[in-house]
């Protein structure tokens, strides 16, 4: 499975946490764009989840919205945290692993006693285990 995603971790009040991308542009004007439409399309995505999370128990909610050629599927987690990603290649297994994975580094950052809530995840070691989950499932 390769293809181009963009991955975000969204808090309560709808402020972005976390995100990371992968994509095959080449030019820096090209990267810009692609991240502000990554953004975009993320963030007009909060509605269909919000939709989609009262109406189910599972924490993964599959496929919620489509943009173009871009899939956007999405993991609620217990905290009401929203874990999105805009996937251009359909692959619901790898997707749904991938979520749990990441759930599961997500709940290690969120015990650690000098995290605040809802504050941008810095650490270099979350990020760096994610990109290796990114390797493993989505590249």
């Amino acid at each position: 499975m390769s293809g181009n995603y963009y991955f975000v971790i969204i808090g309560h009040q709808d402020n972005p946490i976390y995100e990371q991308e992968h994509s095959s542009r080449d030019s820096q004007n090209k990267k810009d764009d692609y991240r502000d439409l990554c953004q975009f399309v993320a963030h007009a995505s909060l509605d269909m989840i919000d939709e989609h999370m009262w109406t189910t128990n599972n924490m993964y909610l599959k496929i919620v919205d489509k943009f173009n050629d871009w899939n956007v599927s999405a993991f609620v987690t217990a905290g009401r945290q929203k874990f999105i990603i805009l996937h251009d290649v359909k692959n619901e297994d790898s997707i749904r692993q991938f979520f749990q994975d990441v759930y599961e580094l997500y709940i290690k950052i969120a015990m650690n006693p000098f995290y605040e809530p809802n504050t941008p995840i810095t650490s270099q070691i979350f990020h760096q285990k994610l990109k290796v989950l990114c390797r493993r499932y989505l590249i």
